[in-house]
């Protein structure tokens, strides 16, 4: 998966991001398209365990959230799109993560690029129409590759664009690509070779010529989702696919704040989402599970059934922050996009916490692989990942409170 985008250094007062005038949401659409996930998610989830066992690309799983109409969810409708708002994107995320979590991340990253669009239209529009004529006829993927070997250790990135007379040449290594073998496009970050370099997003087809998948995604959890590396070797993009070409230091703070204030919401809703499959599976085990020395099943007993409530109260509280916040956030309020670091945090805490603690209630069983429940808790501990470390989270959320304890 994609290293978690950069969070910009908040300016002491909140500044309300500035989004793209844009029609609000077709709602009949939506809600048409919301109407089919019970069906997806029973489709998911059918086929989790195989495609975490054999770590394949779960592509029929893939193609079910597309029949369905959510893998287009964001697309503008100036664009002939539904519009999905950030809080329809937590409510089918949440959804598809109780199904497959690894088909609810790749169509986590696919929502958020449409998302972007929607706000900035930084594609060109011929580019885009492309992408979208694609994906009436079946799935288009798209995500941005970031993250690099050794981590985020370079001020520019060592993906390079070289420009010549028919556009660009981008030469490099993008790892943790969710989704990489199936991608239709790559939104590559890259510095071009200038005297003085300029950092920009290079739009890449899939099927590029020079391009290549380094099969190196063998995790934990999220096997399903193919992260692979991706190598590139001066593959050819058009010069009116490099966009965003600007020096580092002169990135839109606003825009990036809300594009992060998405992911936040979006990565933590999956966890929830895998959290809640944890619960259901642990509610059919204490209906259905009598010990030797009982007469009754576990459920019946007082200290199971508090630790149950323990659990839903913490799932509670995540998805009361994830659907309370998001449509906040789609209003604009001014202080909505600052809370979401600290809102990721929590609910994958939360979710973390919550499945762990099904599979201390149920013993063996729960670590068994005849059952899901140990899928599900390497799946929502690789969900982490998706999370800034905690200690920037914390450490921006304790220089807002102190900003704000200063004016009080």
């Amino acid at each position: 998966m994609p290293s978690v985008p950069t969070r910009p250094v908040r300016p002491a007062a909140p500044v309300p991001p500035v989004p793209v005038a844009a029609p609000g949401p077709d709602r009949s659409a939506v809600e048409a398209a919301l109407a089919g996930l019970p069906r997806v998610v029973d489709l998911l989830a059918a086929r989790a365990e195989e495609h975490d066992r054999d770590a394949t690309f779960p592509y029929q799983g893939i193609e079910a959230v597309h029949e369905a109409g959510l893998l287009a969810l964001t697309v503008s409708q100036r664009y002939g799109g539904p519009g999905g708002t950030l809080a329809d994107t937590v409510r089918v995320l949440a959804r598809l993560g109780r199904g497959d979590a690894s088909v609810a991340v790749v169509t986590a990253f696919t929502l958020l690029q449409h998302a972007e669009q929607a706000r900035r239209a930084s594609w060109p529009a011929a580019g885009y129409r492309r992408l979208l004529t694609e994906s009436r006829r079946g799935p288009a993927l798209v995500n941005t590759l970031r993250a690099e070997p050794g981590g985020p250790t370079a001020a520019l990135p060592t993906t390079v664009a070289r420009r010549d007379d028919e556009g660009w040449l981008l030469t490099g290594r993008k790892t943790y690509c969710t989704g990489a073998e199936a991608l239709a496009w790559m939104a590559v970050t890259a510095r071009t070779d200038e005297p003085e370099p300029r950092v920009g997003t290079f739009l890449v087809r899939g099927e590029s010529e020079g391009l290549e998948i380094d099969p190196t995604w063998d995790q934990l959890g999220l096997r399903a989702s193919a992260s692979h590396d991706v190598v590139l070797d001066a593959v050819r993009v058009p010069l009116e696919l490099g966009l965003g070409l600007r020096t580092p230091g002169q990135e839109d703070g606003a825009e990036a704040e809300l594009a992060r204030a998405w992911h936040d919401l979006a990565l933590a809703a999956v966890a929830v989402g895998v959290a809640r499959a944890a619960e259901a599976w642990l509610i059919r085990f204490l209906n259905q599970r009598t010990p030797a020395n009982l007469t009754e099943p576990l459920g019946t007993l007082p200290r199971y059934r508090a630790a149950l409530g323990e659990i839903d109260a913490q799932l509670i509280g995540a998805e009361e922050l994830l659907h309370g916040l998001a449509p906040r956030v789609d209003r604009g309020e001014p202080d909505a996009v600052g809370r979401t670091g600290p809102a990721h945090l929590l609910a994958t805490r939360a979710a973390v916490t919550a499945v762990q603690q099904a599979v201390a209630l149920t013993g063996n069983p729960g670590l068994s692989r005849r059952h899901p429940l140990e899928r599900y808790l390497r799946d929502v501990l690789s969900s982490r990942v998706h999370l800034a470390p905690e200690e920037a989270v914390l450490d921006d959320a304790g220089r807002a409170a102190l900003a704000r304890g200063a004016k009080a």
